[in-house]
């Protein structure tokens, strides 16, 4: 009786910390003004991004986030980008963390998440690196190893891209929100946007298609210009 106890309890404990963070999870906290913050953690495989933004407004607060590595209980991120200390680019940080199926609790701050979505339905799913642009019928490639990079991280149904310099700290902007991908369309929900909060609400469609491997993103910016952007999954 006492070997068949033990062995639910390790049980238990593995599957604990046997889950994985991959997909969105979301809080919410209160301003010192008493406004509604949403707080978004999107996890794709090795890198991670956590926004707040004002849950009524899209009103955009901050943003942190870079590559991640778990071990047993203890995760270790990198900070890429932090708009709220960009001294901490470039720094390792590590803390315990806890992940149950529906939440992910980070003891030392004493923060609690809660699920979204586990990595799915979208077709999307990743980290990628704006790698070139089609313009004019003319490929123009982009090196991915620079320091200036352009990266989007997506869950089953959130998104979010940053623009920011890993050498000079330098935070250049983000946008973020829910999207579909649905008969090679691929259309995004904007919730939050750094350069313009008024672009919160606005619905963008786009046509998709993955070529050698890389995802094919055209139509018309937020701004209404055309583009056609090529991404490549992030190593």
């Amino acid at each position: 009786m006492k070997k068949a106890f033990l062995l639910l309890f390790l049980t238990i404990s593995i599957g604990i910390n046997a889950q994985s963070p991959i997909g969105s999870w979301e809080s919410y906290t209160t301003s010192e003004n008493g406004d509604k913050l949403r707080n978004v953690l999107i996890f794709a495989d090795g890198y991670q991004v956590l926004s707040t933004y004002d849950a009524s407004t899209g009103k955009f607060i901050q943003t942190n986030g870079g590559t991640w590595e778990l071990k047993g209980d203890m995760m270790t991120e990198k900070v890429e980008f932090h708009t709220g200390n960009p001294d901490m680019v470039g720094e390792e940080v590590s803390f315990k963390v806890v992940i149950f199926e529906n939440t992910i609790e980070i003891p030392d701050s004493g923060m609690t998440l809660s699920r979204i979505d586990d990595g799915t339905p979208g077709k999307l799913q990743g980290a990628w690196l704006m790698s070139g642009r089609i313009r004019n019928g003319e490929t123009q490639t982009r090196d991915t190893n620079r320091p200036r990079k352009t990266m989007k991280i997506l869950s089953g149904t959130r998104f979010q891209w940053i623009a920011y310099n890993t050498e000079t700290k330098q935070f250049m902007g983000t946008g973020g929100g829910t999207y579909t991908t649905i008969d090679g369309k691929y259309t995004e929900n904007i919730e939050f946007f750094s350069r313009d909060d008024s672009k919160a609400g606005l619905s963008l469609e786009f046509n998709y298609e993955m070529i050698d491997g890389n995802w094919h993103h055209s139509g018309f910016s937020s701004k209404g210009d055309p583009m056609h952007e090529i991404w490549s999954v992030r190593k």
